[in-house]
């Protein structure tokens, strides 16, 4: 197969004819095709049905002696706390587990430190004039609209191989007006990297120029391998602990993609000194989180162990889909050198990245033609890509037959707009 750079103008235009006639065609089936957002698909749902069964009578809803149908236990019942703890390979004792979004907290927690500052906070974010944070790119949408709604300027910061460009991120924290950064250490949203070991030490200890500098670290997919077995991940907080910055990180999980994304669990896990803030500020909103749910989760996924055997079978839905994905973008789209992505071996996305300035132009092609995506440069701040080339493909939710539908969509839109932007610089 000639890579599409390689033909001469009088071979575009009929390459571009045939792949303009083609897409019409499917254009014409009328599909109705989502994969606009990494959901699971109901044969994963289902998988945790057993789940509604593990507390049918009141007598049920103990933990220990802990009546979980009343009021208390702020940061969560005991096992589900321990049950976290196992799962992140940190201390019960600096955990908190709330409600069914790891989201809520994170917004919580910048929202605090807006109205009051963290622990180390010499005054509210609010009062200090420009708050900037560290936004790696490609990243996770809803993270940036977090700090965006407060008013913070988004600084992007390139995404490497092993992870956020460390050389970038050293610069930028000796601005004391730079007061986070987002990460998603392990099969990083969307790209699927997991940090190095380097990378991960040189942020655990990095020496802000802010006091109250906020390492987010969204694990949010610890343990969601879909090829091959669980794969360790280092104790960030026990790192950030070695190097002096026990309060610097806030790591956050949930049990989102584990069970039911309506109404799992999540946790934020921080330094004892931490939690015990948190849980005054926490005092003013809520008397607890929904313990009765903790405490089904505790039942149903019991310990490390069995909820990894759950992800196996989560693991045996989500590979053939992301099989699919690749296989197409590898026979389809890289030998005509239109894209290259990175294939993963966990947590919910591919990461496309287009022929430059083709991405916008293609997902509007895809969306005419039936298919749902997430919109071009949604992975950068302020949804602006500067080079106009990454999509994100979430593979999940579509049976099967309807992802080869999209695919087939989705591929032949790339190769319209690749010929497109080819032909305006012929």
């Amino acid at each position: 197969m000639i890579p599409y750079s390689q033909l001469d103008k009088a071979a575009l235009e009929a390459e571009l004819k045939t792949v303009t006639e083609a897409y019409e065609a499917l254009k014409a089936k009328g599909l109705k095709l989502d994969m606009s957002r990494g959901k699971p698909g109901k044969t994963q749902l289902d998988l945790s049905n057993d789940m509604l069964k593990v507390l049918p009578d009141r007598e049920d809803c103990l933990d220990g002696t802990l009546d979980v149908c009343n009021y208390g236990n702020l940061c969560g019942i005991p096992s589900a706390r321990k049950l976290f703890a196992e799962l992140l390979d940190v201390r019960p004792e600096q955990v908190i587990v709330g409600g069914s979004a790891s989201l809520q907290l994170m917004y919580n927690l910048i929202a605090t430190a807006f109205s009051h500052g963290l622990l180390h906070s010499p005054e509210p974010w609010s009062k200090r004039g420009k708050v900037r944070f560290l936004c790696p790119s490609p990243g996770y949408d809803r993270h940036f609209r977090v700090t965006e709604f407060f008013g913070f300027e988004l600084i992007p910061v390139a995404m490497t191989a092993e992870g956020p460009d460390m050389d970038a991120v050293l610069q930028w924290i000796k601005d004391p007006s730079v007061l986070g950064i987002w990460c998603v250490p392990k099969y990083s949203n969307p790209d699927g990297i997991i940090y190095s070991d380097r990378v991960i030490r040189a942020l655990a200890s990095m020496k802000p120029a802010a006091p109250d500098f906020a390492l987010m670290w969204d694990n949010a997919y610890c343990i969601h391998e879909f090829d091959g077995d669980y794969v360790p991940f280092p104790d960030i907080l026990k790192l950030c602990a070695e190097y002096g910055n026990a309060d610097m990180v806030y790591e956050f999980a949930s049990t989102s993609k584990v069970t039911f994304p309506g109404a799992g669990i999540s946790c934020m896990c921080a330094s004892e000194a931490n939690i015990a803030y948190f849980q005054k500020t926490l005092g003013v909103q809520i008397i607890s989180f929904d313990k009765v749910n903790q405490l089904r989760h505790v039942r149903f996924l019991k310990d490390k162990e069995t909820t990894l055997a759950l992800m196996k079978r989560h693991a045996a839905i989500l590979k053939p889909r992301f099989d699919a994905v690749c296989d197409a973008l590898e026979r389809e789209i890289v030998p005509r050198g239109i894209g290259t992505f990175n294939r993963p071996k966990g947590g919910y996305f591919i990461s496309l990245y287009a022929m430059p300035h083709t991405a916008k132009r293609a997902l509007q092609l895809v969306k005419e033609a039936g298919v749902t995506m997430t919109p071009a440069g949604a992975t950068y701040p302020y949804g602006q890509d500067p080079f106009d080339s990454n999509i994100r493909i979430a593979p999940t939710l579509p049976p099967v037959e309807e992802l080869n539908a999209a695919l087939e969509v989705l591929c032949m839109c790339l190769r319209l707009a690749a010929l497109e932007q080819l032909l305006k610089n012929a």
